[in-house]
């Protein structure tokens, strides 16, 4: 529940506030809403739906919800741990408080490693989305051109104020969210004269649930990294709970009724490449299809920007803690923004991208996230008996939500293929060296 409290966006006594005078509180709870959302919606949801008909079929709407109740558990977790904070760095800061600061510098290497990984493989499937009305974007020299220019720009709309950068977020948001429910719209009218032609899905053993869940749940993910700007957050408090439920529900709807339409429209979803085109074009044609696939360009771009904005702010909670050098911290003068921070993460993203395959990242992506999903978990417990009175939201039987989160996170954990431990235990190692560092250096 909410609790009122006059002074709800006064920084709790154990953590670090945020320098006075420097950031802007510019983002609203509207504002921290659509960044959830653009966080969450990606390009997954324009091929995700054929990756969990394959496994449930006729039935994939139920996986949804059983993956959003999965989800759901983490994310009360994190609404709770949210509302205790004010600075920047989401679940690095939330960990390094409850644990100390080893166990929030694995956090936040954890955290930089799945968002940079994510944000590449989203760069690519930008890339092959372009191919498909221009060829030679995907060569080699123009990809890496492309890539250079269309990370290069939302890094510089970002550098010149959190302002703009909110603004082009709800833009992106907007326009990716729009043609998913002309989709929906679609279905709703057009489904009862196609639903026989659909696959009516036998029996469904328990492993091809668990697999459709764990493709849903890392479709559904990513919500955490909207939490990292908190101190340019107006009532970060308040408005975080609010924003990581309002927009989870909203993320989840969509994803529902997506699956729904395209499990119930295509014969053969499956074994469909471009669902969502597929499905449109059986209703308008040439034109349906591509306008979803500018729609998938629009929803990759904006997720991008959304992480372009966010992420740079975790390097700034590190330097303002004391576990990165003081230059992470440097804020410019006039623009207000962390721009050493944001030239480091869009150089990161920039080289991942360049460097990387689509499913390299992804892997790397989805195994780092139920890391720190897990240790957030862990931290409600810690932070209530350290943090008494401070949160203005709470889960009722929080430690029962913590355990369940953190019991889901070792099982998903159980079913991803680890081809990329040796990149994990590097990750690992740098967090420890990062550790050394910070203690020697006070």
């Amino acid at each position: 529940m909410i609790q009122t409290d006059p002074v709800f966006d006064a920084p709790a006594e154990s953590q670090a506030a945020s320098p006075p005078g420097q950031f802007v509180r510019a983002i609203g709870r509207w504002s921290l809403i659509a960044l959830v959302v653009n966080s969450t919606i990606g390009g997954g949801v324009f091929g995700l739906p054929s990756t969990v008909a394959a496994q449930t079929g006729r039935s994939s709407p139920w996986a949804v919800l059983i993956a959003g109740l999965a989800l759901g558990i983490i994310i009360a977790c994190f609404a709770e741990v949210s509302s205790r904070f004010t600075s920047a760095g989401g679940p690095y800061l939330y960990n390094r408080i409850a644990f100390g600061r080893a166990a929030g510098l694995q956090t936040a290497w954890m955290f930089w490693l799945a968002q940079v990984a994510a944000q590449a493989a989203n760069a690519n499937l930008l890339i092959v989305y372009l191919g498909e009305f221009w060829p030679e974007a995907t060569r080699p020299l123009t990809r890496f051109l492309l890539l250079t220019s269309l990370i290069g720009f939302l890094a510089a709309i970002n550098f010149f104020g959190v302002k703009a950068g909110t603004r082009i977020n709800n833009i992106f948001t907007i326009a990716k969210v729009l043609p998913l429910l002309a989709i929906i719209g679609m279905g709703l009218i057009g489904v009862p004269g196609h639903s026989e032609a659909a696959i009516v899905a036998s029996t469904i053993p328990p492993r091809a649930w668990i697999k459709a869940v764990m493709v849903l749940f890392f479709g559904l993910g990513g919500f955490e990294s909207a939490l990292a700007p908190m101190s340019e957050a107006r009532n970060p408090r308040r408005d975080a709970p609010i924003a990581l439920i309002v927009g989870f529900v909203c993320c989840m709807a969509l994803y529902a009724l997506i699956i729904w339409v395209v499990v119930s429209t295509l014969p053969d979803p499956a074994h469909s490449a471009r669902p969502l085109a597929d499905v449109a074009r059986m209703f308008f044609g040439s034109a349906g299809g591509v306008l979803v696939s500018i729609g998938a360009i629009t929803s990759v771009y904006g997720i991008l920007s959304a992480k372009i904005l966010a992420m740079p702010r975790v390097a700034y909670a590190l330097a303002e803690q004391g576990d990165l050098p003081p230059v992470f911290a440097a804020i410019h003068s006039r623009f207000r923004t962390p721009y050493v921070a944001l030239i480091v993460w869009t150089f990161c993203i920039w080289a991942f991208a360049v460097s990387g395959r689509f499913e390299w990242n992804l892997t790397l992506s989805v195994v780092a996230r139920l890391f720190y999903y897990g240790g957030v978990c862990a931290a409600l417990p810690v932070l209530r008996r350290k943090q008494p009175g401070e949160a203005l939201f709470l889960v009722p039987a929080g430690p029962l939500f913590s355990t369940l989160g953190v019991i889901i996170c070792a099982v998903l954990l159980t079913q991803v293929d680890f081809d990329q431990t040796m990149i994990l235990a590097v990750t690992m190692l740098l967090a420890l060296a990062n550790w050394g560092w910070a203690r020697k250096n006070g």
